[in-house]
């Protein structure tokens, strides 16, 4: 039996470049040509906050929902940079996500910080 080939892509960084030219793109045509069977990103720290701000990244976070990018959002992260309701309103999934990043890391996601 062959498992699923899943990545996770850990937003970290409060600069715009990194998010469009490596973040957003790699994730997008990650799931567009069907690289891995499940791509994840996951905004997390000062990315909360740029994001929140950023409507040329808003749009892109957008898209790549449309296209199946799961996107989910540290709600601890988000609610320190106070932009949980901001995020939640672009369809993220805002949760702790402590807990679910770990499980990932055991269960052998791969993962690509940025």
């Amino acid at each position: 039996m062959q498992t699923e080939d899943r990545l996770c892509i850990l937003w970290t960084s409060a600069d715009r470049e990194v998010a469009l030219h490596m973040a957003f793109m790699y994730a997008l045509n990650a799931t567009m040509r069907s690289w891995f069977d499940v791509v994840a990103l996951i905004v997390w720290g000062p990315s909360a906050k740029l994001l929140a701000e950023d409507q040329e990244l808003q749009y892109h976070v957008r898209k790549m929902i449309d296209v199946g990018v799961a996107v989910f959002a540290c709600k601890a992260c988000s609610d320190t940079y106070g932009v949980t309701a901001e995020l939640s309103a672009l369809g993220i999934d805002v949760k702790y996500m402590g807990a679910p990043m770990t499980e990932m890391l055991k269960c052998g996601w791969k993962t690509l910080t940025v």
